[in-house]
């Protein structure tokens, strides 16, 4: 099987994983921060009536989480197209 197959294999399936990665990390985020701060709404950049402090670790709280949830699903997907393919995709 040719290497570039690997990688063909791999492309609408990363897609589609990453698609999914940034619903489930939302997802999550919006659990984390609502359980952390007791507030339903995680502030937005122009939110004025929130602070620094607080715009800024909800956006590395959503940060780390996304990075990590979309680390998780690529690897899982390479791990499937591997072994639909016999072959780790590039």
């Amino acid at each position: 099987m040719s290497k570039g197959i690997g990688r063909a294999a791999y492309k609408p399936v990363g897609v589609l994983l990453g698609v999914a990665a940034g619903t489930v990390a939302g997802a999550i985020f919006r659990q984390v921060w609502k359980m952390t701060a007791g507030d339903g709404e995680a502030p937005s950049a122009t939110d004025e009536d929130r602070g620094w402090g607080e715009v800024l670790a909800a956006a590395a709280l959503q940060g780390a989480i996304f990075a990590v949830v979309r680390a998780a699903v690529d690897r899982g997907g390479a791990v499937g197209v591997r072994r639909f393919t016999g072959r780790w995709p590039d």
